[in-house]
């Protein structure tokens, strides 16, 4: 007993916590590459997943705090790279990885997010050609939503003023990058589409790198712009830069300046375009007039004097009026003849005489009929007193008359024709020409 007198006896949360305390003191800030599995994200918004290689795997949890700065989804099967502190989950004795940033492997967290967002945003049609409004020709008030101090505002406002000084701009000054810059910018487009009185609307900002142009890549931004009903043109960073606010907007400009440009054009070219149409109209007035003259000249030659005029119609009645004449008595004679021959047919057939003649030739049918139905009576009487003579010789009744007698074998009834078919005592039935007698046989003779 006396060797285990000074040992030292912990509990298992005890044990547990001087491991915790170990774990964290010498792995405080790692970086671990592996595969995702296991993927679990609870409405807690907490994100739960196990990160393994061929050898082994890592359970890994990212609390809400850290897993709101994502920038993409993680999916199972996912290869990343994390950084945390291991710990320890001391209800069930596992070291875990607390995770404070991720990133997937081979492709940065903001590639990834913007590619994710884009395939999205694309299939619920946010991208589609046939939602793209025009962008007008002429506008006269223009807004422009970017950062009140950037070099953007004062490229856009260079170019205006050189191309079209006459149109109004109203600036709606905004954050362009860092942190709620996209809930700013998705505001401003909402706000002027609430004020209404705008024709068209710049959403941009100059160059810079994928974190700086951010802003332009959220889903927020690019919703605001999708559900403005005033034409949205994007002009983000430079030409080689492409942000999801470029995919939904109505029209891309690669730069600010460009914006400007596509949004007016220069006065020079209105005015030359001006006096070209009002040259092409003077030429086309100029043209119609002359031909006009033409036309008027040849009508003033083909008119004649009113009084020949006059002349020549009356004569053209009188002739027209012969014509009816003529045309009135021969149509009314040829409508008097016409009558004529339908009396005349009328009268032939008058019902009359039709039903007359039908009546005749029903009694001629009739005394047809009783002379032929006369006739086969007559030859039916003939053949029945043939038939009946024939029937006396045959019947029996008249063998039976000469003295025969017609003898059956009772119960059965059978006819008997030969002295065999009887034995004393049988029971016979004696048929006479008149009446009949039952008898019994007493002696049979051969």
């Amino acid at each position: 007993m006396e060797l285990f007198s000074d040992r030292k006896i912990l509990s298992v949360s005890r044990l547990t916590a001087l491991i915790r305390g170990l774990l964290e003191e010498n792995f405080e800030r790692v970086w671990v590459e592996g595969e995702i599995s296991n993927l679990a994200m609870p409405v807690s918004g907490h994100i739960y997943f196990t990160l393994k290689d061929a050898g082994a795997q890592l359970r890994c949890v990212m609390f809400r705090a850290s897993a709101r700065a994502l920038k993409f989804k993680p999916k199972d099967g996912m290869g990343l790279v994390v950084r945390g502190r291991v710990s320890v989950f001391e209800p069930r004795g596992e070291y875990q990885l607390i995770v404070e940033y991720l990133e997937p492997q081979g492709i940065g967290a903001l590639q990834l997010a913007f590619a994710q967002l884009k395939e999205r945003l694309a299939g619920e049609g946010l991208f589609a050609e046939a939602h793209k409004k025009p962008i007008p020709k002429l506008p006269q008030r223009i807004g422009v939503v970017t950062s009140a101090t950037g070099a953007a505002i004062h490229d856009i406002l260079n170019v205006l003023e050189r191309r079209f000084a006459n149109v109004e701009v109203l600036i709606y000054p905004v954050k362009v990058q860092g942190e709620g810059a996209a809930l700013e910018i998705a505001q401003a487009v909402k706000d002027f589409n609430r004020y209404g009185n705008i024709d068209v609307m710049i959403v941009g900002r100059g160059g810079g790198s994928i974190e700086d142009l951010w802003p332009f890549n959220e889903e927020v931004v690019a919703r605001a712009i999708y559900h403005s009903r005033i034409p949205v043109i994007a002009a983000v960073g430079h030409e080689v830069d492409f942000t999801i606010a470029d995919f939904v907007a109505d029209l891309r400009a690669p730069t600010p300046s460009a914006a400007a440009e596509l949004v007016v054009k220069s006065k020079t070219e209105l005015a030359a375009g001006l006096d070209a149409l009002s040259h092409r109209l003077r030429q086309g007035m100029r043209h119609c007039l002359a031909d006009y003259r033409g036309r008027v000249h040849l009508f003033t030659l083909s008119l004649k004097d009113p009084s020949m005029l006059l002349d020549h119609l009356a004569q053209r009645i009188d002739d027209l009026s012969g014509r009816l004449n003529h045309s009135w008595r021969g149509e009314l004679k040829h409508r008097g003849d016409r009558l004529a021959y339908l009396k005349n047919r009328l009268r032939l057939s008058n019902p009359a005489l039709r039903v007359e003649r039908e009546r005749e030739l029903l009694i001629s049918l009739i005394a047809r009929g009783e002379r032929a139905l006369q006739r086969v009576l007559e030859r039916c009487r003939e053949a029945t007193a043939v038939n009946s003579g024939k029937l006396q010789v045959l019947s029996p009744l008249k063998t039976l008359s000469r003295g025969y007698t017609i003898a059956s074998l009772l119960p059965e009834g059978t006819t008997v024709r030969d002295c065999d078919q009887l034995k004393p005592g049988d029971s016979i039935d004696l048929r006479f020409h008149k009446g009949g007698a039952l008898c019994t046989v007493a002696v049979k003779r051969p």
